[in-house]
């Protein structure tokens, strides 16, 4: 079979691309992760339907960041309804509930996550997070977005409100391998590029602490011998703090 290997070298080679293009902006994350957490403040990851999972990543993960604040709006999710959640992302105004939920303040980061960066719930919250003062990293695909029209008001897209943007380098409409029977492609990148590019974000985190002299708190695996002791005592600190813990 050829389309396999097809869809396999195309990733390898968005993430090549990644690894030339985007170490700038990783480094610039990195570095705006460490501020916030050097500082008490928090980290927020926000994405809707297929890009939640990229929020999802980065949280309670063996060797991930502790302080990381994922935020779940089971409507903007695909598990109670994958139709009803792109209708959700597309209403204007909801990211103001959400934004009140979470007690998101000045200050703080947020990843916002969108392949597209079009539609009227990530706009509409990366233009209030811009608005009340916190860091604005969105991950998206310029590719993608740079050839379609915004669903917001505004006429904006998600990377126009951005201190900092990641590239996913994916192609339009993310969807890689072409096949002729069914007329259009299949099999996306942005979730596994997307999920490289957060880890990298991590690292370049912890190295950056370290060297401004501060011991990062990361999750140990469950499943090593010790492990469940490293996390219980990052679970006491945090449970109360950190929404989904």
């Amino acid at each position: 079979m050829k389309k396999p290997l097809e869809y396999l070298n195309n990733l390898c080679k968005i993430l090549e691309e990644i690894t030339v293009h985007q170490a700038d902006a990783i480094d610039a994350a990195a570095k705006a992760f460490a501020v916030a957490l050097e500082n008490d403040r928090n980290i927020f990851l926000f994405g809707t339907g297929h890009s939640h999972m990229l929020a999802e990543e980065v949280f309670y993960r063996a060797g991930g960041l502790v302080k990381i604040q994922p935020v779940f709006e089971t409507p903007l999710m695909l598990h109670e309804s994958a139709s009803k959640s792109t209708e959700m992302e597309r209403i204007e105004g909801y990211a103001q509930k959400i934004f009140a939920d979470y007690k998101i303040h000045k200050d703080d980061v947020i990843v916002i996550i969108s392949n597209s960066g079009r539609n009227g719930v990530c706009v509409d919250m990366a233009q209030l997070a811009k608005d009340e003062g916190l860091t604005v990293i969105v991950l998206t695909n310029l590719n993608h977005s740079t050839s379609m029209s915004s669903r917001h008001p505004s006429g904006k897209k998600l990377y126009e409100f951005a201190d900092i943007v990641l590239d996913n380098m994916g192609c339009v409409g993310d969807a890689s391998v072409y096949f002729e029977e069914l007329g259009r492609n299949a099999s996306p990148t942005s979730t596994s590029t997307g999920a490289a590019i957060l880890n990298a974000v991590v690292a370049g985190t912890i190295e950056t602490m370290l060297a401004d002299g501060f011991t990062p708190e990361v999750f140990s695996s469950s499943n090593v011998d010790g492990g469940d002791a490293v996390n219980e005592a990052y679970l006491k600190k945090y449970r109360d703090k950190i929404k989904s813990l």
